[in-house]
């Protein structure tokens, strides 16, 4: 008797199988920090950023991901490699529970690499993965940008992909001036079950030019098209090729954009004043550091000076 495939699309298309990570920054904002660790690999607590994005993909069955680096990042093929000097030494010592960290890494999915040899932008980034998505649909999940996974994303922009076909791009509500960080869309209809179709999108408007509150965020599941789309599109202001300006022309050329509305916890590690509130945050409710760090925490802030109103 066969078994029930459960990632089997709802609608007419297969859902992606397959993940993208762009890595390939420089991580200048970090800087000294990333002058010899990639930015990627600097520890949320006790886990490197871009292996909480891996096991997100792997959650979600992509088990095969492609790893978009750069010159110098060598270190993120040896995080997702086996240590075997490292692993016997701690199986010497019988620390079965930190040898299960150490090799998790490596266990999670088939993961790939690739580099980008010239820093021209994230939809030059996603272009080098090409060969790897093949003529399927592909998800593209931004390295610095975690998802809490108790708050589900990207299952479900694979399951409107699925069903849909086309762009779907997750989305969240900004305010104010802070949309001038993200993509910006204008939407071709309502929010129906956390889902809104999309008109159009543009990257990084200026606050009186925003389509819409509703940002994009660092996670896509893209058809095979896009590649092709790449291809057209000339460079940005910044002298990048930008995938919000592909995924603008797929959508002139008929091809439907969805977008998931995400409300649950994110991080993003990208920015220090962030990524520091992502590391207490989680240290908070790690459980085995939590409740120590939790009370010195209290008694800390208790002990800040009071900030003038």
């Amino acid at each position: 008797m066969a078994l029930a495939d459960n990632s089997a699309p709802t609608g007419s298309h297969r859902r992606a199988r397959r993940a993208v990570i762009p890595a390939a920054g420089m991580g200048t904002r970090f800087a000294p920090a990333t002058k010899a660790i990639p930015k990627e690999l600097l520890p949320v607590v006790d886990v490197p950023a871009l292996e909480f994005i891996v096991a997100e993909a792997a959650r979600e069955h992509l088990d095969d991901v492609l790893i978009i680096t750069s010159r110098g990042k060598n270190a993120i093929e040896e995080h997702f490699d086996a240590a075997p000097e490292l692993e016997a030494a701690l199986e010497k010592k019988g620390d079965s529970e930190r040898l299960a960290r150490v090799r998790r890494s490596t266990d999670l999915a088939r993961v790939h690499f690739t580099r980008q040899r010239e820093a021209r932008g994230l939809g030059d980034a996603v272009a080098h993965a090409e060969a790897f998505a093949g003529n399927e649909s592909f998800a593209v999940l931004l390295g610095d940008d975690i998802i809490d996974e108790r708050d589900e994303l990207l299952g479900r922009m694979l399951d409107v992909q699925a069903e849909k076909g086309g762009i779907v791009v997750g989305l969240i509500e900004v305010e104010g001036r802070a949309i001038s960080l993200y993509g910006s869309i204008k939407p071709a209809g309502e929010i129906v079950d956390g889902v809104i179709p999309i008109e159009t999108l543009i990257e990084k408007p200026k606050p009186e030019e925003a389509l819409s509150n509703l940002a994009v965020i660092g996670r896509y599941v893209l058809p095979p098209e896009i590649f092709d789309a790449l291809r057209r599109t000339e460079l940005g202001k910044r002298g990048e090729l930008e995938l919000t300006d592909a995924m603008r022309t797929l959508g002139q050329d008929g091809v439907p954009i969805h977008g998931v509305v995400f409300s649950g916890r994110r991080y993003d590690t990208g920015d220090r004043q962030d990524y520091l509130r992502a590391v207490v945050r989680l240290a908070v409710e790690h459980p085995e550091l939590g409740a120590d760090f939790s009370s010195w925490l209290a008694d800390f802030a208790a002990g800040l000076p009071k900030q003038p109103e």
